[in-house]
């Protein structure tokens, strides 16, 4: 339904209650200058889009304040309009024109008054209204737009600005320009949750992330159980061990939740859920992520939530250890958790659109934890030299974080001294530098002749701190083989390297790591 309104009458509305902003909403964000400039082109007639309004007979829970101002109660019970689309434009505006409400942000970086400004050049391009500071107002050149529907204070400001004949007339005109302006506006009426998640998703989709946890938060659970503070909680529970990211990470918190209580990832499941379910099983979504965390922890040595090659790894083993708390995970358990782990890890499995992929590992892995057939790691896994060859060493790669697991499975030792790398420690932190190059890049500019491998490619590095990596330098292998003492082997062995590394032939070297790193994955994907 298609209702264009004045701006005198959208502000009455805000006043009077009827307009909303739901709790799923983002903050006005917009800054001062943007707002001016939204005056600008309104003043031009310039296109500025459309307000989308969802009515509905039920008052959210959860409702934000509408940029700095706190809305009233509505007056009357029906009907009341919730901002999905616009929440920026009718902040400006409301925040420029009303006089009604007081607000207690006096932050430049939020809000400015916006003024006409009578000298600013009169074209197409640039703006005739700007955002000003009292100290920068000018009353000789710059006229509020606050005044411009109070027919007193209007002409008690033009008395002020002891305006000549000819600004006068100006403002008088730029006044009447936005009196006569008319808001798009469409407004949505549906009462049904999941049609009006589809509108506000759509409508979000090419500008800011869906935050479809606030959509949820504000429906189902505010007033008797504040999921935002459990997910907050969560945060800090999980801190200690690497991974309270989970608990900031809605979208992620919301598909383990919605698998646990409804064996489907996917948020909107759990749109029409009562509120009650969640509270009364939010310790299995609780004890789910615990023992998820743990099994990622001593079973595949994931010590941070980055190091995971895909956070959606999460979603299936919660799942399956939602299901009968009280037991242990059985040794062919683990052998099938730890199998269909590193077969999606290696082949990419959940790279671009895996929902659905998620969806059928969710159904496999509960199948697998209550007992009944399941083919959870029944996953093609080819790998070839070209996984270590081709892909360049980046820890915010799939492919360099599965190898950085790779060798973090063989209990690596350092590379001077032989000492056991304490990955509690070197796994902490995604953006620590323990990992260097085998063949130094300074060494390899030395040759006179260029190797046909990439020397940036992941068949080239090790756990190798910086310390460590400043002593090598740009030796050659062969060089600084004898800086790792008499324990050579042992070192090798545990960061899977081949003798000939110490050949001092790269592009041999190259081949035969990126085969043994191949024959590996080969036998964790076994």
């Amino acid at each position: 339904m298609s209702e264009p309104m004045q701006i005198t009458r959208l502000i009455d509305r805000v006043l009077r209650g009827e307009i909303r902003v739901p709790g799923f909403q983002r903050a006005f964000v917009w800054e001062p200058n943007r707002a001016a400039l939204l005056m600008d082109s309104i003043y031009k007639g310039y296109p500025f889009g459309s307000i989308l309004l969802w009515r509905t007979r039920t008052q959210l829970k959860t409702e934000k304040d509408l940029g700095s101002f706190q809305l009233p109660e509505p007056e009357v019970d029906y009907p009341i309009d919730y901002v999905l689309d616009g929440q920026q434009r009718i902040t400006s505006i409301f925040s420029t024109f009303q006089t009604t409400l007081t607000s207690d942000v006096e932050d430049p970086e939020v809000w400015l008054p916006i003024y006409y400004d009578f000298e600013a050049k009169s074209d197409a391009q640039d703006s005739q209204f700007q955002a000003l500071a009292k100290e920068n107002v000018d009353p000789s050149r710059h006229f509020p737009l606050s005044v411009f529907f109070d027919p007193v204070e209007f002409a008690n400001k033009q008395r002020e600005h002891d305006l000549s004949n000819d600004r006068l007339r100006e403002i008088v005109l730029v006044q009447s320009k936005f009196a006569g302006t008319l808001i798009p506006v469409e407004t949505f009426i549906e009462e049904d949750r999941t049609s009006v998640a589809i509108v506000f998703e759509r409508v979000n989709r090419l500008g800011v992330q869906l935050d479809t946890f606030q959509l949820l938060t504000a429906w189902t659970w505010s007033e008797e159980f504040d999921l935002q503070q459990k997910f907050a909680d969560l945060s800090e529970r999980f801190e200690a061990f690497g991974f309270d990211e989970i608990g900031t990470d809605n979208d992620l918190m919301l598909k383990c939740a919605s698998t646990v209580l409804r064996m489907d990832p996917s948020p909107t499941a759990l749109i029409d859920i009562n509120g009650a379910e969640v509270r009364d099983k939010f310790e299995v979504i609780v004890k789910s992520l615990e023992r998820t965390v743990d099994f990622l922890r001593t079973e595949l040595q994931v010590r941070h939530l980055k190091f995971l090659p895909f956070p959606g790894l999460l979603i299936p083993l919660c799942a399956y250890f939602s299901r009968k708390q009280s037991t242990g995970v059985s040794r062919g358990h683990k052998e099938v958790l730890s199998r269909w782990f590193w077969r999606t890890a290696f082949t990419h499995r959940y790279s671009g659109n895996p929902s659905i992929r998620i969806k059928q590992d969710v159904q496999q892995a509960i199948a697998l934890r209550e007992g009944k057939p399941s083919d959870l790691d029944d996953i093609p896994a080819e790998i070839s030299t070209d996984f270590y060859t081709e892909n360049a060493f980046n820890n915010r790669t799939v492919a360099t974080k599965t190898f950085i697991l790779q060798l973090a499975s063989h209990a690596p030792r350092s590379f001077i001294g032989g000492g056991a790398i304490q990955l509690e420690d070197v796994l902490a932190e995604p953006n620590r530098r323990e990992y260097h190059h085998c063949f130094p890049k300074a060494y390899i500019a030395k040759l006179d002749t260029d190797p046909a491998n990439n020397v940036g490619a992941i068949a080239n590095f090790a756990f190798l701190n910086r310390s460590e990596n400043r002593e090598i330098s740009d030796k050659a292998p062969s060089e600084y083989k004898k800086l790792m003492g008499d324990n050579v082997n042992e070192i090798l062995i545990s960061q899977l390297l081949p003798e000939n590394l110490f050949s001092d032939d790269f592009d041999t070297f190259v081949e035969s790591r990126a085969n043994m790193l191949v024959d590996d994955a080969l036998k964790l994907m076994e």
